[in-house]
């Protein structure tokens, strides 16, 4: 005997929520039932997969390995159910699409208008977070595609091409550079550098794209870091420091009102891939070349 979708849905959910009533509840069944299908679960493995304590329930070794196997036959399960739902159906029904911070304000507006009018019956649930945690969530099958910036690592990855974003040169207004149609990164390196904190990609495709090294203040800890491209620009605007904003950041307002300026670098690769990723191998594949597509053309 196998053990059912049931009872892998029963053990996830107890080791989402620590607890047979509130997982019982999350499952929209009696706490009994939920214990009896844990209990038959435990049977058919021959080994006990929760230890009940006062403090909550605890999963063994086996409970943590049931929940690990248990995870990617119900993500497979899932995007079985949604290919056969959305089958002639391209972009029906829920999407989950995670999207990086960096491009989720500057492209998602003129985008999500077309979505709509295009794929009428697009369920689309978005999430913004930064890159690793982005693609350890498409991993785990909690979302089926990543708006996200390359190069980063893509191992276990599929994706398609958006649009190449340039990355471009920032300074506050009074910058010598703004005397310049174009800069070269090695003008630049006797400033002071501000770049976004460290989890952004964007910090790593700039530093990259210009061959300098991250800055370096008092005790080799980074003088000035931005949580936000909103905020990075108000820092430089402040006479704060230099650093490099995307293109569809710029052209999307986001220096309008900011004591600024603005150039494009002179390097023969300035600039970011921004990608639509997915798990390979999933059924959602043609749909992420699909959105992909729709992005390129909006």
């Amino acid at each position: 005997m196998l053990p059912t979708l049931r009872q892998l849905q029963y053990l996830k959910l107890l080791s989402e929520h620590g607890s047979f009533s509130r997982a019982a509840e999350a499952c929209h069944v009696t706490q009994p039932t939920l214990s009896a299908g844990i209990q038959e679960l435990e049977k058919i493995l021959g080994a006990a997969v929760v230890d009940r304590a006062r403090s909550g329930v605890i999963l063994t070794a086996a409970g943590q390995e049931a929940v690990r196997r248990g995870n990617a036959i119900l993500n497979q399960t899932e995007d079985l159910v949604q290919a056969a739902r959305g089958a002639g159906q391209p972009l029906a029904g829920r999407f989950r699409l995670g999207v990086i911070p960096t491009v989720a304000p500057y492209l998602l507006p003129r985008a999500l208008p077309v979505l709509r009018e295009r794929f009428p019956k697009l369920r689309l649930f978005l999430r913004e977070d930064l890159t690793q945690r982005l693609i350890a969530a498409l991993k785990a099958g909690a979302l089926d595609a990543a708006l996200i910036a390359l190069p980063y690592d893509m191992t276990g990855l599929a994706w398609a091409h958006v649009e190449d974003d340039e990355l471009l040169a920032a300074a506050p207004a009074n910058h010598p550079m703004a005397l310049q149609d174009r800069v070269s990164p090695e003008s630049l390196e006797g400033d002071d550098m501000i770049l976004l904190e460290d989890g952004h990609c964007l910090r790593d495709h700039a530093l990259a794209a210009c061959g300098l090294e991250p800055p370096r203040g008092v005790g080799d800890e980074e003088s000035f870091a931005a949580t936000s491209l909103p905020t990075l620009v108000q820092m430089i605007g402040s006479g704060l420091g230099i650093s490099f904003l995307p293109a569809m950041a710029v052209e999307a307002g986001l220096t309008d009102h900011a004591a600024v300026t603005v150039r494009p670098l002179n390097t023969a690769k300035s600039s970011r891939e921004i990608v639509v990723a997915w798990r390979a191998g999933s059924s959602r594949a043609d749909e992420g070349r699909l959105l992909a597509a729709t992005l390129q053309a909006v």
